[in-house]
This record gives structure tokens, C-alpha cells and sequence, in this order.
């Protein structure tokens, strides 16, 4: 695909998502979609109303009436369709930096589009091909209230209320300006905690911290949890499909290790656990301990989807899918990335057993990512080819599914191009952060050579 990567379209705001852009792609999914009616929400990013009413006009110009939710979540716009029967378009950038801006779509059943219906819309939009109407056919446009709350009434619903209530839990909690900001408080707080805040006023120049949740980012959340004795720290990205973690210590908790909790407490025998490539062996050995298979796919909430949906459709069970980035699915409850979910479903979890001590089976391993910038297509292209010769050399197991990931049984790296920014990224893990850190100085030094850099 062209113009849709590994989760929607993103750019800079204005410069490469502008709002021409984003009405030419409402009009393509708009047109593909024939739907009487589409709803629109949107994170907290400064451009964000600028682009919602592109997508609006977009829309109304083909014929379909316009649901416009304000702010919210992505899930909470994914709930909202599915309950609705509606497609939906969300802009969003999610954990991209405060310039950026993107459009992700959603199905009428409340679950992002597969690789097939994109491709389909990016047909339609590559060749011009819109339904316009007349002007006396055109869609209307209403604003519609309450989307939020519902949303977070949906989250309450699904987990053990009771169960987490009665540890008496003091969440610290960092949204990071964004969508969460408006939900996340509200949902901890009914599920009986007590929750301190930082970076809780919803702000589309992300004044606190860059809205991706990585370890760097969060340090003023680490300090909160020390300081008000938390039992557990929870930060989401831009849009708050995500949730990570940091134990009662205040230190970080890596995503995979979360991750790999989570799955120990879903996971059966004959289940399967999809995730992407950079998959961490915590979750391979996870599953193997417990006799479930584990489904590789490119990296992307996208193409997770699809191999869920496909396995669904074989009658195999997939009681969790996802990513080390904080992105994890719950199929049973919804087909969908929800930030404020996945941490009620860890707060579970810490309400009988301590953060720390519920992911030290999975702490033996250190993981590495680096990003290397390009300026062009063709340096891009010479890092990869770089990329492939330097596996290709490697004493290793190549899988070459998206990217170059090097499996050396000790280890692992794994050199892709990112489906949002003009990046390409590189991973490691080993049981040895030197040995980790080995091979992504190796790798990043190959792709350096590739362009002159080195």
C-alpha cells in the first residue's frame, strides 16, 4: 500500500497531512464504504479540528451524514461504531510527536480496516474514483454527546470491578495530554482507586512529555509513583489505544515483560498468541510453557487484525494478541487496541500480587531500539539493502517478513522501516543488555555505511 502503512496514514501536519489530503481520503473511504452515515473523532492534537473538518466535508460531499464525537480515545470511537453500525474515521497520530497527524478508519463492527479494505479505499482514492452527489443530496452533520462516557461504562463493565476495589489501589497515572486525559482518570477512579495524576490536561502541543510512551518520556511519571506510594504506574500515547507500566518502585516496566503477564493469565493449551516480528522471546516462552502457538505477522495493529480475523475464522482462539509497545488485544472483548482496558485487566492482576513480582519471570531479558533517520526513498532503500546483505553474512536464522530479523539463539535484531515516520528502526533483545546493545551498534553501523554517514 501506497498511502496507508502499518496503522493509518501519518505526516506532518499541513506539510505532508494536509487537509486536502484528508478530504480526498474521507471522499475514497466514503465512496468504497456506501455507508448512509459516518462518524468522526479525533485526539487532542492542535491540528486535529483542522483535519476533522476536512474529513467532515469530505464525507458530506459524498452523500453520507456525519456523527462528529469531538475528542476521544480510539477505542472509544471504535466502541461507538460497532455499537452504532457505523464506519468510523479517526484522526490521530497516536504516539507520533505533536506535529503529526494521521487518519486511521474503522469498519461498521467497530474494528480497524484489513489490508483487503484498505487497499480497496487507496484504489479509490489513487484513481479519483468518488461518488460525488449532487448539492441537494449531501450529508448532514450533527454533533453527538456522550461518547466518552460510554466508552469508559464499557470499560467498567468488562473487568472485575470488585476484584480491584478491594485491594484499594493508588494508581498514578500519566496520559500524556492526550485523548486519555478526558477517560482514564474517570475509569481507575470508579474501579475504586485512588489516582494522582501528571500530564492529565488534554493539550495538543503535548507540553509535558512527547506523546509516545517509552521509557525516556516517562520519568516524571516514575518520581509521581515514588512520591505518592503508588501501587502502580499507568501512561498511554496520543490517542490511549496503549498502556504501559511502572512497578510500585517507580521503575519502568518493559512492555514485553507486561505483556508476557498478561498472556500467562490468558493463554491455554491449543490457543494462539499473534504478534508482530519483533516479537520478545518472554512471549514465545510463554506460550510454549502452556502448549499454544505463536503467529508472527508484519508489524502494524493492521496486519494483527487480519491474522486474528483469519484465525477466528479456522476456529482457533485468540485470547490475546498484540505488541511490546503497550498495544495488546483482547479478542474476547473487543477487537481492539484499548489503553484504558489493558490496564484495568493489569490492575487485576496487581490487585493480588505487586507489579514487581508479577513480571519477574519475564525481567531476564534487556531490549534495545535504536532509529536511524533517512532524508530520501533511495536512502532508505540502500539502508535496507545494507540491511539484507549484513543478514545474509550473519551466522543466523533470517526471517524476512517485514524488515530483516536475526535470530542467533542467544539473541536477536531486527532492522524494519517504520509504516509512520521517515525511520528505520532497530531492535535487539538478549539476556545481556551488552550483548543487545552489540548487535544494534553493529546493525545501525552497516546502515550508516549504506548512505555515507558512517
Amino acid at each position: 500500500m501506497e498511502v496507508f502503512g502499518s496503522s493509518g496514514a501519518r505526516g506532518v501536519a499541513n506539510e505532508e497531512l494536509t487537509p486536502a489530503f484528508v478530504l480526498r481520503v474521507a471522499k475514497a473511504a466514503g465512496t468504497a464504504w456506501g455507508a448512509p452515515r459516518v462518524a468522526i473523532g479525533r485526539d487532542t492534537r492542535h491540528t486535529g479540528r483542522m483535519l476533522v473538518d476536512a474529513a467532515t466535508s469530505g464525507l458530506a460531499s459524498v452523500g453520507a451524514d456525519v456523527d462528529r464525537l469531538g475528542i476521544a480515545p480510539t477505542p472509544g470511537v471504535q466502541a461507538y461504531a460497532g455499537r452504532e453500525g457505523v464506519p468510523a474515521i479517526v484522526v490521530t497520530a497516536s504516539h507520533n510527536p505533536p506535529e503529526y497527524n494521521g487518519v486511521k478508519l474503522i469498519g461498521a463492527d467497530g474494528v480497524e480496516l484489513s489490508v483487503a479494505e484498505l487497499e480497496t479505499i487507496e484504489e479509490t482514492l489513487l484513481a479519483e474514483d468518488f461518488a460525488d452527489v449532487a448539492w441537494d443530496e449531501i450529508g448532514q452533520v450533527r454533533a453527538i454527546d456522550g461518547t466518552r462516557e460510554a466508552y469508559v461504562e464499557d470499560v467498567l463493565a468488562a473487568v472485575d470491578r470488585e476484584r480491584i476495589a478491594a485491594a484499594d489501589l493508588t494508581v498514578a497515572l500519566d496520559p500524556g495530554h492526550g485523548a486519555g486525559s478526558l477517560t482514564s482518570p474517570d475509569v481507575f477512579r470508579a474501579l475504586g482507586c485512588h489516582v494522582v495524576t501528571v500530564n492529565a490536561q488534554p493539550d495538543g502541543h503535548f507540553p509535558g512529555r512527547d506523546p509516545e510512551p517509552v521509557a525516556e518520556n516517562l520519568g516524571e511519571l516514575g518520581r509521581l509513583v515514588r512520591a505518592a506510594d503508588a501501587d502502580v504506574g499507568i501512561a498511554h500515547d496520543g490517542d490511549a489505544d496503549r498502556a504501559i507500566f511502572f512497578d510500585e518502585t517507580g521503575t519502568h516496566l518493559e512492555g514485553d515483560a507486561t505483556f508476557a503477564a498478561l498472556a500467562a493469565a490468558e493463554l491455554d493449551a491449543d490457543d494462539a498468541l499473534v504478534s508482530a516480528v519483533n516479537v520478545s522471546q518472554r512471549l514465545v516462552d510463554v506460550a510454549t510453557d502452556v502448549g499454544a502457538d505463536v503467529e508472527l505477522t508484519p508489524i502494524g495493529s493492521t496486519n494483527i487484525i487480519t491474522r486474528i480475523r483469519e484465525l477466528d475464522a479456522e476456529g482457533r482462539h485468540v485470547p490475546i494478541a498484540g505488541e511490546g509497545n503497550g498495544g495488546i488485544f483482547f479478542p474476547d472483548y473487543r477487537l481492539a487496541r484499548d489503553g484504558a482496558y489493558i490496564a484495568a485487566r493489569f490492575l487485576e492482576l496487581v490487585a493480588e500480587t505487586p507489579a514487581s513480582e508479577l513480571v519477574a519471570p519475564y525481567d531476564g531479558y534487556a531490549n534495545v531500539r535504536r532509529n536511524v533517520e533517512y532524508a530520501s526513498t533511495a536512502e532508505c532503500d540502500a539502508m535496507l539493502e545494507a540491511a539484507a546483505a549484513y543478514a545474509e553474512d550473519a551466522d543466523a536464522s533470517v526471517t524476512s517478513r517485514d524488515g530483516y530479523r536475526l535470530d542467533y539463539g542467544d539473541a536477536w535484531v531486527l532492522a524494519r522501516p517504520s509504516g509512520t515516520e521517515p525511520l528505520v528502526r532497530i531492535y535487539a533483545e538478549a539476556r545481556d543488555r551488552d550483548r543487545a546493545e552489540e548487535l544494534v551498534t553493529d546493525v545501525h553501523e552497516a546502515l550508516l555505511a549504506a548512505t555515507g554517514q558512517a
